[in-house]
């Protein structure tokens, strides 16, 4: 065997360098897999997306229409989660809402890391004054509480779908903002992307094709936490009533009714968004941390 083959089928366990011979993206799944918290927030995650999504087309319920005389109706009868106070199933109820909660959670993270990622890799590549300009407006936006300002645009505009991922979207994207800058600040100095400037490589190409790829693993864990932080943002609105309009709902909103029950011993219209709320955002929570483990060269040495 040649040096030259025998470095291509090697890898030194200390240098925490991954060479050709070997397959990452393996590495990667058996990092995941042997998480088990991380393991079983994916699995809660299917099982929420295949809930809500194909569980209506076995489970036929009327979400629309009224129907006060079967109104508050305990678990049983046709009903395995009771009706809520206008006679909607609850269980069908729980699978409509769990897609405007995921569809709103999932859109909102996308909007918030491609926005996120755009500025911080600009502002952290420019440098300079550009760049203190840049941080300086991310700092002041900061400053302001994330909840108070959707209360306001949404007590202001009416609210839809597209509104509450285009909000909550522009609204947390400082986060991942700030973190690619970070490591685009790192990123800009180091060989290969020298090389690239010296070879006449626009500032366009260095970030596109060197540094943002180079940030995937940031960015791929933070878009799992933000993904969660959407799911909550959108539950706080619909508790305080300023999510989608009816007949349309979100866990949040079904948890505010319930609420109003509480008194009355109506527990199926509080613990089943309640636990759909805490089970799905864990489950991000605990992906995130996955992911992290992944892309950490230290622990996937281990």
């Amino acid at each position: 065997m040649t040096a030259q083959q025998s470095l291509a089928t090697s890898v030194s366990p200390d240098a925490g360098e991954v060479t050709p011979g070997t397959r990452p993206w393996r590495d990667a799944l058996a990092v995941l897999i042997a998480n088990r918290a991380a393991l079983a927030g994916l699995i809660v995650i299917v099982v929420m997306l295949g809930f809500s999504f194909l569980g209506p087309l076995f489970y036929h319920t009327n979400q629309v229409a009224t129907d006060l005389p079967a109104s508050l109706r305990p678990p049983g009868g046709g009903h395995p989660l009771g009706t809520d106070n206008e006679g909607h199933d609850v269980l069908g109820r729980l699978m409509v809402a769990g897609q405007s909660s995921l569809e709103v959670g999932l859109a909102a993270a996308a909007v918030a890391t491609i926005i996120g990622v755009c500025y911080g890799a600009i502002s952290g590549f420019a440098g300079g004054i550009l760049d203190g300009i840049m941080m300086r407006l991310v700092d002041g936006l900061l400053a302001i509480p994330t909840i108070f300002l959707l209360v306001f645009l949404f007590t202001v505009y009416q609210a839809s779908t597209l509104l509450l991922v285009l909000v909550i979207g522009l609204v947390a994207w400082l986060v991942p903002a700030r973190l690619v800058r970070a490591e685009t600040l790192s990123l800009r100095t180091r060989e290969y992307v020298q090389a690239v400037r010296v070879m006449g490589g626009s500032g366009r190409r260095m970030v596109a094709l060197h540094i943002v790829p180079n940030t995937i693993g940031t960015i791929m864990v933070n878009a799992t936490f933000q993904v969660a932080d959407a799911i909550l943002a959108l539950a706080s609105l619909g508790f305080l009533g300023l999510g989608v309009q009816p007949p349309a709902t979100n866990w949040g909103a079904m948890l505010s009714t319930g609420i109003n029950y509480v008194y009355a011993n109506d527990w199926w219209l509080i613990y089943p968004p309640g636990i759909a709320i805490v089970l799905t955002v864990m489950a991000f929570n605990a992906v995130g941390d996955g992911m992290r483990d992944v892309f950490e060269v230290r622990l996937r040495r281990r």
